[in-house]
């Protein structure tokens, strides 16, 4: 090495760089050339090349680079203060508006530095003695059973401090159903805690807010009866009630995967084996205790007891019954007597039936239907409504006139879509066939629709004038419902017009002489 030359091997990263930049840019020296003057080696002396010559990285951090956004750094700042939870295409479209003419993937980006972001929130950790708490939830599984078009829920009831677990399907989240699940909760623990902690649910929150919660009164009801006391989580805070929360995504996690029940008792014979054998038998994460184990030796003889007094867990709905006698109940239609139509009535539900009830008395029972737009109907509720309605028994002869067969059938189904009075047309028609007989008569009813018609002037015009016929006795009446009420069909004659059939003599037999 000449006395000029410099050891670039023992320079700084930038000094070297700066070197290499020098003799490639300025005196157009190639790689090998600049290894042979910077004695560096020839793959460094590529790197130095390449890091020089690549794209600028990325800012550092509370760098600012220069951006085509930064003119509308102060509409996208009155944005998000207008509106925290603005996404990046309405951003975009309200930028474009201001004269932007960038994409929007750095709209994505600027939003996401200046979005205000939630402060953390810290917790304590809390501890409970036992027999003080209870937390109860919801939780929703979707369309889980074949052919039932109703979503499967998951009533979770878990105690705070052992943190021992209830867990019952339903496909329900009606007040009678919570009520009749509460009920198995408090049959399945033993006894009652002092609070019960609840989400902002219907069946036990009307409204809450930040002066005041409102309870159902049903609910209050319940509570007071059963001794226990109501709190409520605020709205939309899980951490409220994290000890029933944990248990849901433990069961949606360890137990729901790959589930394929048949129906909903099927799915609860399943819950309750994994429940008491894995669920409250394993070793718990957070405490690191087994639940069953905390539950039976410290918790459950501090329950107080339950106060066994009656509780109506039906579900209840009050309605009036329509002109088709039927009342509307959890999107199914049920059937009652017909002469309790527009009357005022109380249908109520459990699992396995509705009855309907009239004041005190109960009027309908049916099996509950678990589906949607189902049609339970009772055949004895239309007793005697064709009586009652006349033209509600088109196509049903009356007992005088089934001798009409066929004809008559048609004749009063087409009869009973005119104006005409069904009655009236049934005492002409029974006057004439006592008069003409049952067979002309129905062949003159027959002649009568053929001609397009309908009407009693029209069969008696056909008998009295067009088939000249003569009017007969009227059939004798004895006064008494049975013998008047008898009916025989009429004979058929035509056999007796078949010439006698002459009997055949065997070959040994002598004829016999004809009687004279």
């Amino acid at each position: 090495m000449s006395e000029g030359e410099k050891d670039w091997k023992d320079k700084d990263r930038s000094t070297q760089m700066a070197e290499v930049l020098r003799l490639s840019l300025i005196e157009g020296k190639g790689i090998r050339a600049i290894e042979r003057a910077t004695k560096l080696d020839r793959k460094k002396v590529r790197q130095l090349l390449f890091s020089a010559r690549s794209k600028p990285g990325k800012a550092k951090p509370g760098e600012h680079r220069p951006s085509i956004l930064d003119p509308y750094d102060a509409d996208l700042r009155k944005l998000l203060e207008n509106c925290a939870e603005i996404r990046a295409p309405a951003a975009l479209d309200q930028l474009r508006a201001n004269g932007y003419q960038g994409g929007i993937s750095i709209v994505r980006d600027r939003l996401r530095l200046l979005r205000p972001r939630p402060a953390q929130e810290a917790f304590f950790t809390r501890s409970y003695e036992p027999g003080r708490m209870l937390q109860v939830d919801w939780a929703n599984f979707g369309y889980a059973i074949p052919g039932c078009p109703r979503p499967v829920s998951a009533f979770v009831a878990a105690l705070a401090y052992s943190r021992y677990l209830f867990v019952v399907f339903t496909l329900s989240q009606a007040m009678g159903c919570f009520l009749r699940c509460m009920e198995q909760a408090l049959r399945f623990f033993g006894g009652r805690t002092l609070i019960d902690v609840f989400d902002n649910m219907k069946t036990v929150v009307l409204e809450h807010t930040a002066q005041t919660v409102v309870f159902n009164p049903r609910f209050v009801e319940y509570a007071r009866i059963r001794g226990f006391a109501i709190q409520a989580c605020p709205p939309r805070r899980p951490t409220g009630k994290p000890y029933v929360e944990r248990p849901i995504g433990f069961i949606r996690s360890r137990f729901w995967p790959g589930r394929r029940p048949t129906d909903l008792f099927d799915l609860n014979v399943q819950v309750t084996k994994w429940r008491d054998e894995i669920a409250n038998n394993r070793v718990h994460e957070e405490t690191g205790k087994v639940p069953s184990l905390v539950f039976n030796n410290e918790e459950r003889a501090k329950l107080e007891p339950v106060v066994e007094r009656p509780f109506d867990t039906d579900d209840l709905f009050s309605t009036s019954a329509s002109k088709t006698f039927r009342v509307d109940f959890d999107r199914n239609i049920y059937s009652l007597p017909w002469r309790l139509i527009n009357q005022p009535v109380l249908v109520r539900g459990n699992e396995q039936e509705v009855s309907i009830w009239l004041g005190h008395k109960r009027v309908a029972v049916h099996n509950r239907s678990w589906g949607v737009g189902d049609k339970v109907n009772d055949p004895s509720h239309e007793q005697g409504l064709l009586e009652a309605k006349p033209r509600a028994a088109a196509g049903a002869l009356p007992a005088e006139l089934q001798g009409l067969d066929g004809v008559g059938v048609q004749y009063f189904k087409i009869l009973a879509a005119n104006g005409r009075s069904l009655r009236k047309e049934i005492e002409r028609l029974v006057l004439l066939s006592e008069l003409w007989g049952t067979s002309p008569t129905r062949e003159a009813i027959a002649e009568v629709m053929a001609t397009g018609h309908v009407g009693a002037e029209y069969v008696e015009y056909v008998l009295r004038h067009k088939k000249g016929l003569a009017r007969g006795p009227a059939s004798l009446k004895l006064g008494n419902e049975e013998l008047d009420g008898i009916r025989l069909s009429e004979p058929d004659l035509a056999h007796y017009d078949e010439p006698k059939p002459r009997k055949t003599l065997d070959p040994g037999e002598p004829p016999q002489k004809e009687k004279p």
